[in-house]
């Protein structure tokens, strides 16, 4: 990945596993001569799917988050099989799966996954960029949440809208991609 006016001079990978790859570069930023070192950690795409039921209830789930010792709630996420840039039908594809994985919810059959655009969580040390979505209505699977073997998902659960600002005002909801999700829907005025 070399933009327009980037000079990448060097670029070592120091640990790479299936999901992340760390790497030291040097730089020259555009319309600079100065060399640059920094490291960077790329990770595959990702997605962040806020599941609305028919009541205008948001289905959340309760996850225990290793790197940070904390059970939190969360909107459903979960990462692109692919490392290349995905498509947009991947990425929603993507997102179907890990809706009905973690909650246990599935999207109605009139129902409809809205784009609502990316961000960068991470971008001073991380290319990590989470891909949102707003997926209503959505309705129980009948089979329950079905997390992959290293997930830890305790529980899914419905909130309402109300209930979901207070849990952010609170500090309740401390996760990136759930925070960034609400205000990219309060933005757009899909809240009911």
């Amino acid at each position: 990945m070399n933009p327009e006016g980037w000079q990448i001079l060097e670029s070592c990978t120091l640990f790479k596993n299936p999901h992340l790859e760390v790497l030291k570069e040097t730089v020259v930023l555009p319309g600079e001569t100065r060399r640059r070192e920094w490291t960077v950690v790329r990770r595959k795409k990702a997605v962040v799917i806020a599941p609305m039921t028919e009541a205008g209830r948001f289905v959340l789930i309760h996850q225990c988050r290793i790197p940070v010792r904390k059970c939190l709630w969360e909107f459903p996420a979960g990462q692109v099989d692919q490392s290349f840039e995905p498509d947009h039908a991947l990425l929603r594809e993507t997102a179907v799966r890990e809706l009905e994985e973690e909650t246990g919810y599935k999207l109605a059959d009139a129902g409809t996954l809205i784009y609502l655009g990316h961000y960068y969580s991470s971008q001073g040390f991380s290319d990590e960029t989470p891909y949102l979505f707003l997926a209503k209505p959505v309705v129980p699977t009948g089979g329950g949440h079905r997390p992959e073997t290293n997930e830890s998902i305790l529980e899914s659960k419905t909130f309402s809208t109300a209930e979901l600002s207070a849990m952010i005002a609170d500090s309740v909801i401390q996760d990136a991609n759930t925070l960034a999700c609400f205000a990219r829907l309060t933005a757009k005025s899909l809240l009911l």
